[in-house]
């Protein structure tokens, strides 16, 4: 069994609202903060390594670290294989700073898309920008059902009930 699988299945095997399941992920979101709030801090210095060498450098547990690269891949310029990955596969964490505070939103993680360090980062119209537009990506428009006596959209010009109406 891969370290992904492993990781997925001792985080989501496990009742969320349970104490033992609401103590895996305070542990998790802790050392997720802290791992962002140094990423952030110098997000030009490309940080590579193995995925043992990442864990001991911001001191977290293997399967957290395994956690925090399944979270972060959908940010990065580039994805890691994590799929496939083992405790001596190279990773590396070059950041696209929009896709991960877009990401961030998306992910509902108000720890993290309020870090401090974001201002130094992307303006505030920008994260206003990219809040924005997240959350209209999930907002569903119904578009006008056509009555019966409307106009026909098919431009017709007869009443919808006479013209592609009278199908259904």
């Amino acid at each position: 069994m891969g370290l992904l699988q492993d990781w997925r299945e001792y985080a989501y095997g496990i009742e969320l609202e349970s104490k033992a399941g609401k103590a895996i992920w305070d542990k998790y979101f802790k050392e997720e903060k802290a791992v962002y709030e140094q990423l952030l801090a110098d997000p030009t210095n490309v940080v590579k390594g193995t995925v043992k060498e990442l864990a001991q450098k911001y001191n977290m547990e293997l399967k957290y670290m395994v956690g925090f690269l399944d979270g972060i891949n959908d940010s990065l310029k580039q994805p890691n294989p994590i799929e496939d990955m083992t405790e001596d596969t190279e990773v590396s964490l070059d950041i696209d700073l929009e896709k991960l505070y877009y990401n961030m939103v998306e992910a509902k993680a108000e720890w993290l898309y309020e870090l401090p360090q974001w201002a130094d980062l992307l303006t505030p119209d920008r994260r206003k920008e990219l809040f924005l537009q997240q959350k209209k990506s999930g907002t569903v428009v119904k578009e006008k059902k056509v009555g019966r006596n409307d106009p026909c959209p098919c431009g017709s010009g007869k009443k919808y009930k006479k013209c592609c109406g009278a199908n259904n």
